[in-house]
């Protein structure tokens, strides 16, 4: 392989696709949960965009499984974006396994990429309204 075939990636955006047996039930949690709004849409699919980087709720006939972060944000203080959130109704995972344990919502992670210049991240976890599995981060500096 050519060092431009592995490198045709290297430079393209990243969009999440988050798949909704109900969009319209989606568009209503992400406005009155998160208070985001799509900037665009189409048949069967709203466009959101969050500081420069889309994401695109689609009908789906099938479902994701839940059980791994699909879409993260990452915000500068957690607490405050986890209380803002509860207010609105937004509902956090309490998470208790080895090594592995939240606390009002919130989980301490150890260690973090080298390249984020981080000791580690705070970390918080949340449905949709149709069983994505969303995350919520905060570098610890």
């Amino acid at each position: 392989m050519t060092s431009h075939a592995s490198d045709v990636l290297a430079g393209a955006r990243v969009a999440t696709r988050l798949p909704a047996r109900d969009l319209d039930r989606a568009r209503r949690f992400y406005a009155d949960m998160l208070g985001l709004r799509p900037v665009d849409e189409r048949p069967g699919g709203l466009l959101y965009r969050c500081s420069g980087v889309d994401f695109v709720v689609f009908r789906s006939t099938g479902a994701s499984p839940g059980t791994f972060t699909q879409m993260a944000f990452e915000v500068d203080d957690i607490e405050a974006a986890v209380t803002e959130l509860r207010r609105r109704g937004v509902v956090f995972e309490e998470i208790d396994v080895p090594g592995f344990r939240t606390r009002d919502g919130i989980a301490e992670i150890e260690g973090n990429y080298p390249s984020k210049n981080a000791r580690g991240e705070r970390g918080a976890w949340f449905r949709d309204s149709e069983g994505n599995l969303l995350g919520i981060g905060e570098l610890i500096l």
